[in-house]
């Protein structure tokens, strides 16, 4: 079995920014995992760009992903 690249480290941060730009890493890699196909993405991603439906459901999940790493470091009290 392939052994994958650890990038994850921890959901620890130093502050609440450092927490929002790890909530977008964590999105971006979801939909990398999802489709690892890189030519089809870029394809797609003409698609939802441009889709306010879709900018929506990726900003839905950036919230969702923000929420479990503030729960993860306290809310930064």
């Amino acid at each position: 079995m392939e052994q994958k690249e650890t990038w994850l480290k921890s959901l620890m941060t130093k502050n609440p920014q450092e927490g929002y730009e790890l909530a977008i890493k964590l999105s971006r890699m979801g939909v990398k995992s999802t489709q690892p196909d890189m030519d089809v993405l870029k394809k797609l991603r003409k698609e939802y760009a441009n889709s306010a439906s879709g900018l929506t459901a990726a900003s839905h999940v950036v919230a969702i992903n923000f929420q479990t790493i503030s729960a993860a470091n306290n809310y930064w009290k």
